[in-house]
């Protein structure tokens, strides 16, 4: 029961329709924010930039894998000296440790769009036993961590 002197607060549509724009920016925010990757850092542990990635990979010192999706590697390329294995494949596991003869514990470095399904993908190979995981967290089209492998001008091959 309510008196004159202590009303009811109201709920009106204004109140809500704030507090939903509010939470929907929020949200934005933070699927813009792993979208872009906005959070890498160049120069992380257990990271390398593209163009270290593209050193180590042509000296045979990693093996640099390009997880990203078929349309994806039509539209910029692969990375010279990247494999390509979609890591929605069903067997993308078994396809990397072919790739690495079984050897489970060679420098395999990660690279995508931007470092977001990389850095997801090394936490998923490392529970598979892989114990020399690399991220690339600028990708092929930069994030926080650098401009990318396309904007720095390093070699592709059409995929």
């Amino acid at each position: 029961m309510t008196s004159a002197t202590n009303p009811r607060p109201k709920i009106t549509r204004r109140g809500v329709l704030v507090g939903s724009t509010t939470l929907a920016l929020g949200g934005a925010a933070i699927f813009g924010a792993n979208w872009f990757n906005i959070t890498a850092q160049a120069g992380q542990k257990g990271a390398l930039s593209a163009p270290e990635a593209h050193e180590a990979a042509n000296a045979g010192s990693i093996t640099l894998i390009d997880i990203r999706r078929p349309d994806e590697w039509a539209r910029t390329g692969v990375g010279v000296g990247a494999v390509p294995i979609n890591m929605l494949d069903r067997d993308f596991i078994d396809q990397l440790t072919a790739h690495v003869d079984g050897d489970t514990t060679v420098p395999v470095a990660l690279i995508c769009a931007r470092g977001v399904r990389s850095r997801k993908m090394g936490a998923r190979l490392t529970q598979a036993g892989f114990t020399n995981i690399i991220d690339v967290p600028e990708g092929m089209l930069g994030s926080g961590a650098g401009p990318g492998w396309v904007k720095r001008g390093l070699p592709v091959t059409k995929g």
